[in-house]
């Protein structure tokens, strides 16, 4: 992973996160927006500007693929390094986890 990415994406915006960990599937663009919300209770909402823009540049940055176009939706996956973004957020959230659990 080059330091450009490193220095962008960590720590990750919780709207990366959820975005890289949906994309462990296939998915389009209002399937990641529907499972965010269910996996954050709803705290989480996604709006079509801010994921297509995420959409967008962590494609370009080699984190997540098109993979295909059904019925006009555009079809994504996350990539290995998009993996290993994600596997680098989950290790720091754990660290802060268990941090915060040690003083409590």
């Amino acid at each position: 992973m080059n330091k450009h990415i490193k220095k962008v994406y960590a720590p990750m915006t919780e709207t990366g996160f959820y975005i890289l960990l949906c994309l462990k599937q296939e998915m389009h663009g209002y399937g990641i927006v529907k499972k965010t919300e269910r996996l954050t209770g709803g705290e989480v909402k996604i709006s079509p500007g801010t994921l297509y823009g995420s959409l967008s540049k962590m494609e370009k940055d080699g984190l997540i693929r098109f993979i295909r176009e059904e019925e006009n939706r555009k079809i994504y996956r996350i990539t290995e390094l998009g993996n290993q973004v994600l596997d680098l957020e989950m290790k720091r959230i754990e660290r802060l986890y268990h941090s915060m659990a040690e003083v409590r």
